[in-house]
C-alpha cells in the first residue's frame, strides 16, 4: 500500500519537476538578441540605400555579378519603359500627314533662335587630317572614285520583315558571300562597346593596342553612357594613322559592298538582351552570305559565334535593329583608298543627300506602318540634319505619341533636344533633360549641354555656365560645351 502511494506521489510530482527544470534566459540576453536583429535589418536597409544612391553604375554591376538578387534593388525604370510624351502645349501644328508628303528639297529652318552647331554634327564630318580636339573643322569632300562599285539590283524587303528599306542583292560582279579575315575580337569591359568595337575594326589594319587606349580618349569618365560615332571617327583620324567616315541612311547593300571591297564597318544598333531593357550597341560587320541571307558580326558583348566565324544575323533582323539608329555606320579605311570609299558611298558621300535618303526611307516606313515610332523618330533626326527644325519637332512629337520609344533613346540621340530648342520649345527640352537626369543619363555630357543651352536662352547665365562645366567634367573634349562656355565668358566680359 505504501509502495503504491509512493508511486502515485512520484507520478504526481513528474510534471512539476519538469517545469521546474526550465530556466528563463536573463533579460539582458533577450535584448541583445533583439538588438542584433535590428542591427541586421538596419544594415540591410542601409546597404540597399548605398547600393541605389551612392554606388556608381559600374560598382553596382560588380555587386550584381556577385549577388544577382541585388538587381531587384536598382532604381525603377520609367513607367511603361518608354520615353515621356511631348508636352501638349508645345506640340507642333504640322500634322503627320504633312510630314509624310513633305518635299525633300533643302529649306532654311525657321526657328526661334539662331542654331549653333552641335557635337552630334561631327558624326557626319569626314576629316582628312588630324584636327585639334576642341576646334570644329569644315566638312571636306572625298576625292573622286578610283574604281566602279559593284552594281546591284534593288528589291523591296517583304512587308513584316522589319522595314521597307531597299535591299541590294547579289549579281555576278559582287561575290555572293564574303568575309574579312584578320579582325581580332575584343570582349568589352564595363559599358565599353564603342571603344571595343573600334579596337576590333582597327585590328584589321594591324592595330595592336587594347580597348583602354580608345576608351581613355572616348570616355574620360568611365561612366559615360554614350560614345557617339563622331567621337569614334575623330579618334581614328587623330590617333591611329587610319581614316574613318560615318554616315546615316545606310543600306544592307552598302554594307556588303564595303565588306566585299575589304573595309571593316561598324554599325550602331538597338539591342535588347533577354530580361533587360533596350540599350544602344555597336557591332562590327565581318561578312555576309546571300545564299543564307545573313550577315556575320563580331559582338563585343556576345562574342564571335560558332567557330569564331561571327554571329549570324539575318538581313531583315539586322536591319530592324539598325533602323533604331537611322542606319548609322562607320567605315574604316587607309588614306590611299579614300576614293574607293567615295565610290561605294555614292550619293551618301554628300551630307545633305545622305540625310535626304534617310528621310525618304523613314517616310516610306512610316506610311507602311504609322505605329512605327522609330520611323517617325528617324524622320525627326533627318529633318534635324537638314536644319528643318519645325518639321523635325513635329516628327519627334509623333514618334512620342506612338508611345513605344525606349526611354534610353535620348542617352544616344539628341535630335529632339536640338529641334525643340531651335523652335523655342524650352520646356520640352527641359522635360527630356530631367528624364535623362532621373534615369542614369546624368553621366551623358549632352544632357548637361542642352540644359545649359536652355538656361542661357532663359537668361540664367550662372546656371548655364555650371551646366556647361558639368558637361566638360564628363568629357573635356566636348567641343560644343567648351564653345558655349567661352561664349558665356566673353559676354560676361
Amino acid at each position: 500500500m505504501s509502495e503504491q502511494r509512493t508511486g502515485r506521489e512520484t507520478a504526481r510530482n513528474d510534471k512539476p519537476l519538469a517545469a521546474q527544470s526550465y530556466v528563463a534566459p536573463p533579460p539582458l540576453m533577450l535584448w541583445v538578441i533583439i538588438g542584433l536583429i535590428l542591427v541586421a535589418v538596419l544594415a540591410g536597409v542601409a546597404g540597399v540605400v548605398v547600393f541605389r544612391a551612392v554606388l556608381l553604375p559600374a560598382q553596382q554591376q560588380r555587386v550584381i555579378d556577385q549577388l544577382p538578387f541585388m538587381r531587384a534593388f536598382l532604381p525603377p525604370t520609367p513607367q511603361g519603359g518608354v520615353l515621356p510624351t511631348a508636352l501638349p502645349q508645345g506640340e507642333s501644328a504640322i500634322s503627320p500627314e504633312e510630314l509624310l508628303g513633305a518635299p525633300l528639297t533643302l529649306a532654311t529652318a525657321t526657328s526661334a533662335v539662331t542654331p549653333v552647331p552641335t557635337q552630334s554634327a561631327l558624326a557626319d564630318i569626314v576629316v582628312s587630317s588630324a584636327t585639334p580636339a576642341v576646334t570644329p573643322q569644315p566638312t571636306t569632300a572625298l576625292p573622286s572614285p578610283t574604281f566602279t562599285p559593284y552594281p546591284t539590283e534593288v528589291i523591296p524587303t517583304p512587308q513584316g520583315q522589319g522595314s521597307l528599306l531597299a535591299v541590294a542583292v547579289s549579281v555576278p560582279s559582287r561575290p555572293s558571300a564574303e568575309r574579312l579575315f584578320g579582325i581580332r575580337h575584343v570582349k568589352q569591359t564595363w559599358n565599353n562597346c564603342g571603344p571595343a568595337n573600334l579596337t576590333m575594326a582597327l585590328s584589321f589594319f594591324g592595330w595592336t593596342q587594347d580597348q583602354s587606349v580608345a576608351a581613355e580618349y572616348l570616355k574620360p569618365n568611365r561612366e559615360d553612357k554614350n560614345v557617339n560615332p563622331g567621337e569614334m571617327v575623330a579618334f581614328v583620324n587623330e590617333r591611329t594613322g587610319v581614316r574613318a567616315v560615318t554616315r546615316i541612311g545606310g543600306t544592307t547593300g552598302i554594307l556588303k559592298d564595303f565588306i566585299a571591297a575589304g573595309f571593316p564597318v561598324i554599325i550602331e544598333t538597338g539591342y535588347m538582351p533577354e530580361g533587360f531593357d533596350w540599350i544602344g550597341h555597336y557591332q562590327t560587320v565581318v561578312g555576309y552570305d546571300d545564299i543564307l541571307g545573313v550577315f556575320y558580326v563580331y559582338d563585343s558583348y556576345l562574342g564571335t559565334g560558332e567557330n569564331g566565324e561571327g554571329i549570324a544575323e539575318t538581313y531583315s533582323s539586322l536591319d530592324t535593329y539598325w533602323q533604331h539608329f537611322n542606319r548609322t555606320f562607320i567605315v574604316l579605311y587607309e588614306q590611299a583608298r579614300e576614293g574607293d570609299v567615295r565610290a561605294i558611298l555614292g550619293d551618301l558621300a554628300d551630307l545633305d543627300l545622305a540625310a535626304e535618303h534617310a528621310l525618304a526611307v523613314a517616310q516610306a516606313e512610316a506610311r507602311a506602318n504609322p505605329q512605327n515610332a522609330f520611323a517617325w523618330f528617324n524622320m525627326g533626326s533627318s529633318y534635324t540634319r537638314l536644319g528643318r527644325y519645325e518639321e523635325a519637332a513635329a516628327a519627334f512629337d509623333q514618334s512620342r505619341r506612338v508611345g513605344l520609344l525606349p526611354w534610353r533613346i535620348t542617352w544616344y540621340q539628341f535630335g529632339p533636344f536640338e529641334a525643340y530648342f531651335n523652335v523655342g520649345r524650352y520646356d520640352d527640352v527641359l522635360a527630356l533633360v530631367n528624364a535623362n537626369l532621373a534615369n542614369g543619363a546624368q553621366y551623358v555630357e549632352e544632357t548637361h549641354y542642352w540644359n545649359g543651352r536652355v538656361l542661357a536662352a532663359q537668361g540664367d547665365i550662372q546656371g548655364a555656365a555650371a551646366a556647361f562645366r558639368r558637361a566638360l567634367q564628363h568629357n573635356p573634349r566636348y567641343v560644343d560645351a567648351r564653345a558655349a562656355l567661352e561664349r558665356l565668358n566673353s559676354q560676361g566680359n
